[in-house]
């Protein structure tokens, strides 16, 4: 395989005042909170703030958790200032260099990190960094991979669907079926149907509208704490049927799952 300093070709003063920002959700389940923010293009904004005080060198190299043991490269920033904020964060003031600008977003590394620590210095990890491939596009959403390992946080679903992801949108349109919503504050469930033209589709995207598609139980806790509190939604597909599936087996099998989970007597089921 191919370093990864073949393509950047970075100057040794550089790398020897560097730290790596390994960049993955603090989240145990929104592992994929920075991908998220790249793809939106706000990375440089979510990696300025910061718990500690951890880039202590002039330079961050920046890579974000792509899958198991590959990161995507999202740029080498230079830090002009460090402020720290009333909460004990602290707020960077970086700027991006022009160095691998062309592969940021498309250049995947292979890097198995079998320490703790997300900010090593760069110079004792460099020579280890092997490129996977090199996207012919910046980096996109992650691709569908499959019903059954659908389980996507709220922040997720609001980017698949405003950005109409292709792959998403085709799976999701093309099969009727039944859908849980795991609040991961309060633990309650919610299980309910995906029917008609598009589905789970047409039906998701009606959450990131209002945090509840008119669920009297979902509509009061978002009434009670704001449009943000679905964040704390997770989504997660129970079953799927055909699309000439009728309307009555589906509504059938939403009722079997709520039997099975208790929503209705925890959850936020009440019919």
């Amino acid at each position: 395989m191919m370093n990864a300093n073949q393509i950047l070709q970075i100057k040794s003063e550089i790398i020897e005042n560097s730290k790596i920002h390994f960049a993955i959700g603090s989240d145990p389940k929104n592992r994929l909170e920075p991908l998220y923010s790249f793809y939106r293009d706000e990375f440089k904004d979510w990696q300025e703030y910061q718990r500690n005080k951890n880039f202590e060198k002039e330079y961050i190299f920046s890579l974000i958790h792509y899958k198991k043991e590959e990161w995507v490269f999202a740029g080498i920033y230079k830090k002009l200032n460090v402020t720290k904020l009333k909460n004990n964060r602290y707020k960077y003031e970086t700027i991006l260099l022009n160095i691998g600008v062309d592969v940021i977003g498309k250049m995947v590394i292979k890097f198995e990190k079998k320490f703790r620590n997300s900010y090593p210095y760069l110079v004792n990890y460099f020579n280890q960094f092997e490129i996977v491939e090199i996207l012919r596009d910046k980096y996109s959403i992650l691709p569908f991979e499959g019903y059954e390992n659908v389980k996507i946080s709220f922040d997720f679903l609001k980017t698949v669907i405003s950005r109409e992801v292709e792959s998403w949108k085709t799976a999701l349109s093309s099969v009727k079926g039944v859908y849980l919503i795991s609040d991961k504050q309060s633990g309650k469930q919610y299980v309910g149907a995906a029917y008609g033209s598009n589905a789970f589709w047409d039906r998701w995207k009606d959450y990131t509208i209002n945090g509840h598609c008119t669920n009297k139980e979902l509509e009061k806790i978002i009434v009670q704490n704001g449009f943000d509190y679905a964040n704390n939604f997770q989504f997660t597909i129970l079953e799927i049927r055909s699309m000439n599936a009728k309307d009555d087996e589906i509504f059938t099998r939403e009722s079997y799952w709520k039997d099975v989970l208790l929503s209705r007597e925890f959850g936020y089921n009440k019919n």
